[in-house]
């Protein structure tokens, strides 16, 4: 579940909303003045963001950094495809 909230929301609870974060692997949007707003998350989230983003499309870092953004629930999972001739013959 992402959370939205006030910067001074966010300065009153912190503590809470910084555990929120790092157990639940939560992203925390914080709305700030002026219409600016800033996103709290795990450095963990960050690294494989920034790997899938600087990996190849077809390469094995790539495949691996989208694993694990699938695995925090950053990107949706791949539909199963059901398996036939004409699934086969697309590698040959």
């Amino acid at each position: 579940m992402t959370v939205v909230l006030t910067q001074s929301d966010f300065r009153n609870h912190i503590k809470k909303y910084l555990d929120q974060v790092n157990d639940d692997d939560e992203v925390v949007y914080i709305a700030r003045s002026n219409s600016r707003s800033v996103a709290v998350l795990t450095q963990e989230k960050l690294y494989w963001m920034e790997k899938a983003i600087k990996a190849k499309e077809n390469s094995l870092d790539y495949a691996i950094a989208r694993d694990q953004l699938i695995q925090r629930d950053v990107l949706p999972d791949d539909p199963i495809i059901k398996s036939n001739d004409d699934y086969w013959e697309q590698f040959k």
